[in-house]
């Protein structure tokens, strides 16, 4: 049994489903019933589970060959990652009395990083799953293709997206879900002893300008990337609702000035940019 946490989400949909049509028995953990309902209907076990229930995530990880974390993400965390911290203490307290025989755990680039940014809540994760006395591993990804849908709008009636990622020529490692869906999978059969890191990105480095020109292709008019100064973030971010702009500023700080980056050699994947933008623009 394959237990897969954000199985609602764009990586584990693809990962359960991808698992499914092995003919691999998956568990849903999902924490509202009518998503439950969608992958029993696959033919996936469901279990109900909120990532802040020991006793229910327990539960769910019970039995399983291995399960598949992926830590909800929190872009505006409160001061020292209160609630990711929470979270990561109920998940490993229920990996702990579940024992599986393996976990397979979504990290990111740069999780090793000890500037104070966003991504230290992965390390945060990664330093505590490593003390669980079980086979571990972190998938570190790059930098998701798919969080361009948030220039799709402006791609189609602006012509144009905005980059925080700087300069505009410079590509950024980066990589598509369905190649993080795709590893993961292969990752949770493998068997191996004690804690280990994959790194994962792209067939390619890619720049925001790429990604405006991979706009254009699929658009089929021009589409231009524009920075946005780091001058105006704190107060964009924080009219976009944010309490806590901080720590999102200071990953992107760590991209662009290149300490947020892999410590090993990655993986490659295979799916390529314009693949993963016109599925945005499907959507």
């Amino acid at each position: 049994m394959y237990a897969i946490t954000g199985i609602t989400g764009q990586v584990g949909s693809v990962l359960g489903q991808q698992l499914l049509d092995d003919g691999l028995p998956v568990r849903a953990v999902v924490r509202d019933a009518a998503k439950g309902e969608v992958w029993a209907a696959r033919g996936a076990e469901v279990a109900l589970a909120d990532v802040n229930d020991v006793a229910a995530l327990t539960r769910a990880f019970s039995g399983a060959e291995a399960v598949f974390v992926l830590l909800p993400p929190t872009f505006d965390p409160s001061a020292g990652f209160p609630e990711a911290r929470r979270t990561i203490a109920a998940l490993r307290e229920a990996l702990a009395a579940a024992r599986p025989a393996r976990v397979v755990a979504l990290s990111t680039i740069g999780a090793q990083a000890t500037e104070p940014n966003l991504l230290n809540q992965l390390g945060i994760m990664e330093r505590e799953f490593s003390t669980l006395g079980l086979p571990v591993t972190f998938l570190r990804a790059a930098w998701f293709i798919e969080n361009s849908l948030w220039d799709v709008p402006s791609a189609r009636t602006e012509g144009s997206i905005a980059s925080y990622l700087q300069p505009l020529e410079r590509p950024v490692p980066m990589v598509a879900c369905a190649d993080i869906s795709s590893v993961a999978a292969e990752l949770l059969r493998e068997t191996w002893s004690g804690v280990r890191v994959v790194e994962l990105e792209g067939p390619a480095r890619v720049s925001p300008a790429d990604i405006a020109a991979s706009f254009a292709r699929q658009l089929g008019k021009y589409v231009n990337a524009r920075v946005v100064p780091r001058d105006e973030w704190a107060a964009l971010f924080t009219t976009q609702g944010m309490r806590n702009p901080l720590p999102r500023m200071q990953m992107l700080d760590g991209f662009n000035e290149g300490w947020i980056a892999f410590e090993g050699t990655p993986r490659k994947g295979v799916a390529p940019l314009d693949v993963a933008i016109a599925g945005l623009l499907k959507r």
